[in-house]
């Protein structure tokens, strides 16, 4: 992984990036003094979920970055056109895409109404894709592009279907658009990687799949923004196709002590789901 390990100058499009991961990305890469396009649908406060897209933006110019809030439904390929657009415009190009906006649903097929699977097709697969192909002709023309999506490695094992076959089917087709468009543009020199979590991570949606509670065993968003950071501050021809885990990455670059991340350090942490 590449020597320079700062975003200082460099430009982010990330998706859902308004609270939890995509928000914690945005904020360490500010700390560079990056520039961030926060796309996310939350302009208004929400009453069960915290942050909006210019409660976000003060905080990367806070946290010393520029930001640009934009409201997007990246469900929405004119939106999404329109959003980079206005990124290009503002920054002067697109360095990195994280591809982090997701909808869930743990629920079985006959308990998952078409709307939800749409949504969950819709938000995940189809948008990542967009938000892919809208980037890709500005990071074609950046000097070390990056594609990062918060999606699992593909594993294909029965049991992570059975419970939530609709949601798995909708994050598998994040975690294809990493595999397919790693290779075809590895020659050109575009990174494509996925980013998954040993462990739960205690976000707005792990709240919501507790009862309102972050369940035990949680860490820390900032687990996720740390690994995503070396990640995206490797170099593109050298670190393309990799399915990355959160804890892995952090190992590798040295990291030995997690106690930090953990929300409370009492209790032990359950792995997150697709990893065996």
């Amino acid at each position: 992984m590449a020597e320079n390990r700062s975003l200082s100058g460099k430009t982010l499009f990330i998706t859902g990036a308004s609270r939890g991961i995509g928000k914690a990305i945005a904020l360490r890469a500010a700390r560079d003094g990056a520039n961030v396009a926060i796309a996310a649908k939350t302009a208004d406060p929400h009453p069960k979920l915290e942050g909006t897209i210019f409660s976000t933006a003060a905080e990367i110019e806070a946290a010393g970055g520029r930001a640009l809030a934009l409201q997007v439904d990246i469900r929405d390929e004119g939106a999404v056109a329109d959003a980079v657009a206005r990124t290009v415009e503002t920054f002067g190009g697109i360095d990195i895409l994280v591809n982090n906006a997701s909808a869930i649903s743990l629920t079985g097929t006959l308990d998952t109404p078409m709307k939800r699977y749409d949504l969950m097709q819709g938000v995940n697969a189809r948008g990542t894709f967009v938000c892919s192909q809208a980037c890709l002709p500005h990071l074609l023309a950046a000097p070390n592009p990056h594609i990062l999506t918060l999606s699992p490695p593909l594993n294909l094992d029965p049991k992570w279907f059975k419970g939530h076959v609709a949601y798995t089917m909708a994050k598998y087709g994040m975690s294809m658009c990493v595999l397919g468009m790693a290779e075809e543009f590895r020659s050109r020199g575009v990174a494509v990687n996925a980013l998954w979590p040993r462990t739960g991570i205690a976000t707005a949606a792990m709240r919501m799949l507790g009862g309102g509670e972050v369940p035990p065993g949680c860490r820390d968003v900032a687990i996720m923004a740390d690994a995503a950071h070396l990640i995206l501050t490797s170099d593109s021809r050298a670190t393309t196709g990799n399915f990355f885990i959160d804890e892995d990455v952090l190992r590798a670059a040295g990291v030995t002590d997690f106690g930090p991340y953990a929300i409370d350090p009492s209790q032990p942490l359950f792995p997150d789901l697709f990893l065996d």
